[in-house]
């Protein structure tokens, strides 16, 4: 388990101040409402955020004294949760678990949206990260990222790299990795991170990036070739596949983050009483070995310190869109 916070990956971001002005270091001592309380989540059940959530809500319910029940509100990719809890009272009673996804890649990429992510939340605490895999079809004279890179440099615009559709994080991690290593690679979408292993398996293309859990599995049986993970460490669920970060690209980071938020005007003690409730879930030893099963990797942090990393990753994902001209489909 490790602190979450590190440099951007790309270079020439300008400095970003430590937190928000909705982020005091003051902290009162508030108490929540009368239970019980709503984690939101913006995913059906059997998804990895809503495993998360039922996975984390007891152990914040018993920090808190107070019964959490986890709220599925689905709908727009996690956009819909996001909206409730931006319109939502800051007393406590409602508070959300959300990946970057709705927090800042979408806002990135230019998406009408009925919140500001600036504005419209406090970030309370980090969760973890769920790293992607580069992978490659199984007959790519490519083992590991330091021969891609090589082979991409000789083969300018003639490799395919697939993803699971314009927009998706899947190809954010394509296109972040073509603009730190300037290669010419033909981006070909799918629709879903399945049919994009179906291609590499098929030899339709040459590279793609998917979750880590959806992935491995596939790297295993020997039916697609690992070339390296998107996070700036190895994920202990696949600590024999070195990072991208490692590998000849230094900084390079695309990873899901996951993390709780309130709506923006919580009390900071209510906002400081949250962070401890998920970082002492976080760190008992069977939430760990679930989490771990999850492929989520815990992370902890100040709410200053998690409040940067979002605004951080915010500002990463809107000057790739800005500079590659990416939209959200």
């Amino acid at each position: 388990m490790r602190k979450l916070f590190r440099r951007g990956a790309l270079a020439g971001l300008a400095a970003l101040p430590l937190a928000p002005p909705w982020i005091s270091s003051r902290a009162e001592s508030p108490d929540f409402p009368d239970p019980p309380l709503r984690l939101v989540v913006g995913f059906p059940p059997g998804s990895q955020s809503d495993l998360l959530a039922r996975l984390m809500a007891p152990g914040i319910g018993e920090q808190l004294g107070r019964a959490v029940l986890v709220d599925n509100r689905t709908g727009a990719n996690g956009e819909a949760a996001a909206g409730l809890i931006a319109r939502s009272p800051p007393d406590g009673g409602f508070f959300m678990l959300a990946s970057n996804g709705p927090t800042t890649i979408a806002p990135a990429l230019g998406r009408p949206l009925p919140y500001d992510i600036r504005t419209d939340f406090a970030a309370a605490s980090p969760v973890g990260v769920t790293p992607m895999l580069l992978v490659g079809r199984p007959e790519l004279p490519a083992t590991n990222v330091a021969e891609l890179l090589d082979l991409a440099r000789v083969h300018q615009g003639s490799l395919k790299g697939g993803s699971a559709g314009g927009g998706d994080p899947t190809h954010l991690a394509l296109e972040l990795f073509k603009a730190m290593a300037r290669l010419d690679i033909v981006h070909v979408p799918s629709k879903g991170s399945g049919p994009t292993l179906t291609d590499l398996m098929a030899g339709q293309i040459d590279i793609g990036f998917a979750g880590l859990p959806v992935a491995l599995p596939h790297v295993r049986a020997g039916k697609i070739r690992g070339l390296g993970q998107t996070g700036l460490v190895r994920s202990a669920a696949a600590p024999g596949i070195a990072t991208i970060a490692e590998s000849g690209l230094p900084g390079y980071e695309a990873v899901t983050s996951f993390g709780v938020f309130m709506p923006a005007g919580a009390a900071p003690g209510l906002v400081e009483r949250l962070n401890t409730a998920v970082a002492t879930t976080l760190r008992s030893p069977t939430v760990a070995k679930k989490l771990a099963a999850l492929g989520v990797d815990p992370q902890f942090g100040s709410p200053a310190e998690f409040a940067a990393y979002v605004a951080r990753d915010h500002a990463k994902w809107a000057y790739l869109a800005r500079t590659a001209g990416l939209k959200a489909d």
